[in-house]
């Protein structure tokens, strides 16, 4: 049974007089997120994929560390003496 225009303006009406206009705004965030959060559980994603790969710390971008074969000398471990 489709919902007409009147009875919908009659429980926006009935929404505004319970909650008052301030709260609405709120309400209508945490309405819009909690919808959100449902969709992407079901879909299986997450926000962590959304956001792309420029915050994952898998080190691609950053230099290898150098490794040191026996016998060679680290040289910025060393300390100026003077």
């Amino acid at each position: 049974m489709p919902v007409g225009l009147p009875e919908l303006l009659i429980v926006l009406v009935i929404i505004l007089i319970v909650f008052g206009p301030k709260r609405l705004p709120g309400l209508g965030r945490q309405l819009g997120s909690g919808i959100r959060e449902f969709k992407d559980s079901i879909t299986g994603k997450s926000r962590d994929d959304e956001d792309g790969d420029e915050d994952d710390d898998d080190g691609g971008d950053a230099p290898a560390p150098r490794e040191l074969t026996p016998g060679a000398r680290d040289e910025s471990a060393t300390r100026s003496g003077g």
